[in-house]
């Protein structure tokens, strides 16, 4: 359907944009090896490692986020901001003439927006594809004037005003997690028949979340209910240290496994119960392998839309959130006791999460697009 079509794609910031565009990138290419694909992105952000890394060409355009402040630092910062998104305009209007896409896809962040709204200014069959239950500010702007809007969440409906009915297409999951066998992962680990509670903060850390896994593990290291796998983040250096100054000697303690990053595909086949942030490629993990968790948003990414993201779960029985500003050792102690106290919501937890799982959702976005290109 997408035969011999050239398609520009534009996603960059951050792994939340960079990673669904890659695999839909990797699907059309699988299902129309003759398809010609360019991604847009910026030199400075994951996208310039990531995609020529996965084996896509790249093209890049100078551009930023604005600062919503009125400090003296940040209105210099807007004031180069929006010297950089003039030229970001001729920048994609230059490579969209060269490349002559028959189609372009925007998956979210700053180098999106230049891109998409030129080329619907061209003429050109435009889509975006957004990933949070509460979308960013350029896709809000974007969906007024593209094709087609692709959401993971119908939430997010709520939020644009697109000129089309938006597209429930979920959020493209790695395969090696879709084919995951739990049982095996359970017995890889060798978790000895106890429930396995997984924790992580993200891939450089989070210290409130570390924090109060910390506590959690003190208080719980002698019950022996359970194993704890937690992963610190790069950022944080000395939690085995401080479990060990506090008496908890780790070789003695085989329930608890500290580690610096977990391998996901390995590691939540075989969760019972998982502690994370709520990105919107963590929840779609949760979801396709019908996990129940305990979610903590971050309060430091635009528009809170981790939280939205956490509570689109929430409202569906299929997690229990935890805000960071009521973040405590004992508060997450007395929630991971309390479920695994009554397992049965801890299953009813995981089979509400996997009723929400899209997994046809790189299939899904594809239909969609292939409709646009005539």
């Amino acid at each position: 359907m997408l035969r011999g079509k050239r398609i520009l794609i534009a996603a960059g910031g951050t792994g939340g944009h960079i990673n669904p565009a890659l695999g839909t990138a990797g699907y059309i290419k699988e299902k129309d090896p003759d398809a010609e694909i360019l991604f847009v992105g910026t030199r400075e952000k994951m996208e310039a490692k990531l995609v020529p890394a996965a084996g896509f060409n790249i093209e890049f355009i100078d551009i930023q986020g604005f600062y919503r402040s009125f400090k003296w630092e940040d209105i210099k910062h807007n004031i180069v901001t929006l010297s950089k998104l003039l030229r970001a305009s001729s920048q994609a209007k230059k490579i969209i003439k060269k490349f002559k896409p028959d189609l372009v896809i925007g998956f979210g962040g700053y180098v999106s927006g230049p891109v998409l709204r030129m080329a619907a200014k061209m003429k050109i069959p435009t889509a975006i594809h957004e990933q949070n239950a509460f979308p960013g500010v350029t896709n809000k702007a974007l969906a007024k004037k593209v094709d087609c809007v692709m959401l993971t969440s119908e939430k997010a409906g709520q939020y644009m005003k697109p000129k089309n009915k938006p597209v429930i297409t979920g959020l493209p999951i790695r395969g090696d997690i879709l084919t995951c066998d739990g049982e095996a992962a359970k017995r890889e680990l060798d978790l000895g028949g106890l429930p396995l509670i997984l924790s992580m903060g993200g891939s450089l850390g989070a210290k409130p979340v570390n924090d109060a896994v910390f506590g959690m593990i003190l208080a719980k290291a002698n019950d022996n209910d359970c194993v704890f796998l937690h992963a610190t983040g790069k950022n944080e250096t000395d939690f085995s240290k401080r479990l060990e100054d506090e008496g908890i000697d780790l070789s003695e303690h085989k329930n608890i496994r500290i580690t610096e990053y977990i391998d996901i595909p390995k590691c939540l086949p075989a969760a019972d119960l998982v502690i994370c942030r709520s990105g919107a490629s963590t929840l779609s993990e949760l979801q396709a392998t019908g996990k129940a968790s305990i979610l903590i948003p971050s309060p430091y990414v635009a528009e809170n839309h981790q939280y939205h993201n956490a509570m689109a779960l929430v409202n569906n029985g299929a997690a229990y959130i935890i805000e960071e500003k009521d973040l405590t050792a004992q508060k997450l102690t007395e929630t991971v006791n309390d479920l695994l106290a009554h397992r049965e919501k801890l299953a009813e937890t995981g089979k509400n999460a996997r009723a929400m799982a899209v997994i046809d959702s790189t299939e899904r976005i594809y239909n969609a697009v292939s409709k646009l290109v005539k």
